[in-house]
């Protein structure tokens, strides 16, 4: 369990609620949709036409979910223009978009382990071939198990 310190400690002193990171989050990516997008995104999706039809949604809800991602800064809308077409715009990663690579991971890796009808496919290392996952570190390195997390105020 992680363990909140300081003046977090005390629960019925403060609330999250409105502050809290998670939340904050949620707001932007909390959709079925919008997280699937996103994977589109990793695969190297661009074009509006191949995102709504590979995460299997309308084209209103893609259209409604991309300028989400746009707004929040996740992805960012560049204009192309193919041969004696008009111009349109495709959707690549920012830089926040590739921060937000891990959570996506993370996820696919926990329905990997943990739902029915598992699936064969496993993260990768490219170079070596071994298996990836996703996990947390602190600054200097270490691998951070879940009951050595905490979370406190910033100094």
């Amino acid at each position: 369990m992680t363990v909140l310190e300081g003046r977090l400690a005390d629960r019925d002193k403060w609330s999250a609620v409105g502050e809290c990171p998670i939340e904050k989050a949620m707001a932007v990516v909390g959709t079925k949709s919008a997280m699937l997008i996103m994977r589109e995104a990793y695969y190297g999706t661009t074009r509006f036409e191949d995102f709504w039809r590979r995460v299997g949604i309308t084209k209103a809800a893609a259209a409604a979910r991309l300028s989400d991602l746009v707004e929040a800064g996740l992805l960012e809308r560049r204009p192309y223009q193919e041969p004696g077409q008009r111009s349109r715009d495709e959707y690549v990663l920012t830089q926040a978009g590739r921060d937000f690579m891990p959570v996506v991971w993370a996820m696919f890796e926990w329905g990997r382990r943990y739902l029915p009808n598992r699936t064969p496919l496993r993260l990768a290392h490219r170079d070596c071939g071994a298996e990836a996952t996703v996990e947390i570190r602190c600054a200097e390195g270490h691998r951070v198990s879940p009951d050595e997390l905490a979370v406190r105020l910033k100094r």
